[in-house]
């Protein structure tokens, strides 16, 4: 099987300066657990559900966190 044929074609961003709560209500529209995070034209960063879940609620941040203070840097790609 070639990458092409299971890979996502229509890719959802979120910017580093959106907010948790709308990083979850994309992740919702869409249906994923994860979604990349770029900042002019270049990813540095992906938010996830476990994220959000770990790293924000659990600690009691506001569902206004910014995704930079809880997305995961370190991206291999």
């Amino acid at each position: 099987m070639k990458v092409n044929a299971a890979m996502t074609r229509n890719v959802r961003l979120v910017q580093p300066e959106s907010t948790i709560a709308e990083a979850a209500r994309l992740m919702l529209e869409i249906d994923a657990g994860a979604l990349p995070v770029a900042q002019n034209d270049r990813l540095v960063g992906m938010i996830t559900d476990r994220d959000i879940a770990v790293r924000a609620v659990a600690q009691g941040k506001s569902p206004q966190t910014k995704v930079n203070d809880v997305m995961t840097r370190e991206i291999l790609y």
